[in-house]
């Protein structure tokens, strides 16, 4: 089963700047777990912890809930969404 982990990060996008532990919601494949996932990133970006340009807010959502929510991040500062493997 893979899963989905937003993350808070710098610009640049580094694992050391990726903390597990401020993070801590996993996300599952599935439609309802992947609007959390949508609607828990407006919520960072709402509170002005990352930044999402606004003609890139539809195509943002559009891989979260149709794509590859991993490709997303391409369209996110200061954040980065990761997937893993659970076995």
């Amino acid at each position: 089963m893979q899963v989905y982990i937003f993350f808070n990060c710098d610009e640049n996008k580094s694992e050391r700047s990726m903390n597990i532990f401020y993070n801590k919601f996993v996300f599952k494949d599935n439609q309802t777990s992947r609007r959390k996932l949508f609607i828990k990133i407006m919520s960072e970006k709402q509170a002005g912890r990352v930044q999402i340009a606004d003609e890139n807010l539809a195509k943002v959502e559009s891989l979260i809930m149709d794509g590859d929510p991993v490709k997303a991040s391409d369209y996110i500062l200061y954040g980065v969404i990761k997937i893993f493997e659970c076995v």
